[in-house]
């Protein structure tokens, strides 16, 4: 197996001087689908914030390819290869969606990459971000990380409020970004259908742990292991 591309060792880590997370082991490979799922409140954002730096690490390491990153500031760990879509989008309202796009744009990335994903941006180029739909907006959020061209793709709720239909195109979106064998995608849902149907392993957190580990199918052939851990279930 190869090496990990991002690791997490016994990490404690929350916001100022409260603890979130508790002992977190975690190492994520190239080219894996990862599904985090959770209740509210279960620690999740947290997780993905804290490898992005977002949050106060207390104890342990976030190694990237090996080395240790937890003094490096976001903007640092962007340009070494992570890349997150917060649950709050984030873009600018007042900037065009092309003009968004730009603003993260890196390397050799262009703006035909985002549009051939999202077609609908490509139609709204010159709409400000203020104008956009909900769907929207999260297409261009998912964008703009893009142009950063990561190696990690950390997906915060990405299908939280969208229409049944935008979920669906969303869901194809990251079908193809997962199809780089180099990229890996972790995908933080509360639809836990939709992301165990979409990973290829799934992490399960409960109270700022990680309670399971294993392949998504495992979850997928036994939905009562799912409900047992974080008290949700599967749709079937």
């Amino acid at each position: 197996m190869a090496d990990p591309v991002i690791e997490m060792k016994n990490v404690t880590a929350g916001y100022g001087p409260t603890h979130i997370l508790r002992g977190i082991d975690l190492a994520i490979y190239p080219g894996e689908r990862l599904a985090m799922i959770g209740r509210n409140g279960a620690g999740k954002t947290t997780l993905l914030g804290t490898l992005m730096g977002l949050t106060r690490l207390h104890d342990g390491q976030v190694q990237l390819r090996g080395k240790d990153i937890g003094d490096l500031q976001p903007f640092r760990r962007n340009g070494l290869g992570l890349g997150l879509v917060p649950q709050t989008r984030d873009i600018f309202p007042s900037l065009t969606v092309e003009e968004n796009l730009q603003s993260a744009m890196r390397g050799d990335a262009t703006l035909d990459e985002a549009y051939a994903l999202f077609p609908r941006l490509k139609e709204r180029r010159r709409n400000g971000g203020m104008q956009l739909s909900g769907g929207e907006q999260q297409m261009l959020a998912i964008a703009r990380t893009l142009m950063t061209q990561p190696d990690v793709i950390l997906l915060d709720e990405p299908l939280e409020g969208l229409a049944p239909v935008i979920c669906e195109q969303l869901m194809e979106v990251f079908e193809n970004l997962a199809s780089d064998s180099k990229r890996s995608v972790v995908l933080v849902e509360q639809h836990a259908e939709a992301a165990l149907a979409f990973a290829t392993r799934a992490v399960l957190m409960a109270n700022g742990t990680i309670v399971h580990d294993g392949p998504a199918q495992d979850l997928r052939d036994d939905p009562t292991l799912l409900h047992r851990h974080v008290g949700v279930g599967l749709d079937v």
